[in-house]
């Protein structure tokens, strides 16, 4: 699962992750390791209410919405939007109008899931911790995530409300 590797959430977006573009290497090597890629994208309509607590970002149909251009897209299997909607956040790949990515993965035989993208406690965290409600063996690609850490400590309590949890940090 790669998680928002978007313009808008790289150095130069709009709600730029520190070194969110450093992940697109270690992503773009581990690709070739997994059957199934699948990656999240932000697509935020113009107006929501998601944008009166974060900037204005990945508005869908904009460049800031379209994937890091090192991330080798050729690679990806399935894109889910997410956060389409006029009310809510889109956190959580799993939290979706476009598809069950439950019932899609268990369809398609998948038992574990592997995280990389951004931010760690954000997206990353909230995909990471409906996988793991769901049944699935869950682990987050400590190399391949990077966080925001809006008030300081806020990605060590991520990693640790996911370790809680059950997921395995590699």
């Amino acid at each position: 699962m790669i998680i928002d590797v978007q313009n808008d959430f790289c150095p130069g977006g709009a709600l730029p992750v520190p070194d969110g573009d450093k992940v697109v290497p270690v992503i773009n090597d581990l690709m070739d390791e997994f059957d199934l890629v699948i990656a999240t994208r932000d697509c935020h309509p113009e107006q929501t209410v998601h944008f009166e607590k974060w900037p204005v970002h990945c508005v869908r149909n904009t460049k800031g919405a379209e994937f890091h251009p090192g991330l080798d897209t050729s690679k990806i299997d399935k894109v889910i939007s997410k956060g389409t909607g006029n009310k809510d956040d889109g956190y959580s790949a799993f939290e979706t109008e476009e598809l069950d990515l439950a019932a899609y993965l268990k369809e398609k035989g998948i038992n574990e899931l592997y995280f990389t993208g951004l931010a760690t406690e954000y997206c990353v965290k909230a995909s990471a911790l409906d996988a793991a409600k769901n049944g699935f063996k869950t682990y987050v690609v400590s190399d391949a995530v990077k966080g925001i850490d809006v008030n300081p400590g806020d990605i060590k309590r991520a990693v640790e409300e996911m370790k809680k949890a059950g997921i395995k940090f590699m």
